[in-house]
């Protein structure tokens, strides 16, 4: 009885141990990655419009900002509850600055060390950003 309560207890903890480093493939029998695809990926798409106050992003991946007055505010969420959090940013109004801020931490471009509370983005400049969350603060790719 004692040896098939340790031969249970040890087969318990093999496969503890094996799912908890699975990895899950699509359209792949050996997937090298936590999660593999082989094949495209879709991501969620949502048109946000701004108002009079700040617009937060709080869903989808691909988001197009359409502000209605110049500077207006659309504001990603705070960096510490997202790490490792990517949106890409696109302004699709052809006239109009929208301004990007964050709720917590600052905007890095890219191979900087100097942030700012918030970026703009308009026509012929920084019409289209990605950004990620490190889980302090914002890097955007422009």
């Amino acid at each position: 009885m004692k040896r098939l309560k340790l031969i249970l207890i040890l087969i318990t903890a093999i496969c503890a141990v094996s799912f908890g480093f699975a990895q899950v493939g699509i359209n792949t029998s050996q997937p090298l990655s936590t999660l593999d695809i082989n094949g495209n990926l879709s991501v969620k798409t949502v048109t946000l419009t701004g108002s009079g106050a700040a617009t937060l992003i709080n869903d989808g991946v691909y988001i197009s900002i359409n502000p209605q007055a110049t500077d207006q505010e659309f504001q990603l969420p705070n960096p510490i509850n997202y790490p490792g959090r990517v949106y890409i940013i696109r302004n699709i109004n052809n006239t109009i600055t929208a301004k990007l801020t964050t709720a917590a931490g600052l905007l890095f471009p890219k191979g900087s060390t100097t942030g700012s509370a918030q970026i703009y983005m308009w026509e012929g400049n920084r019409r289209s950003v990605i950004v990620i969350s490190d889980g302090s603060n914002w890097t955007y790719f422009d």
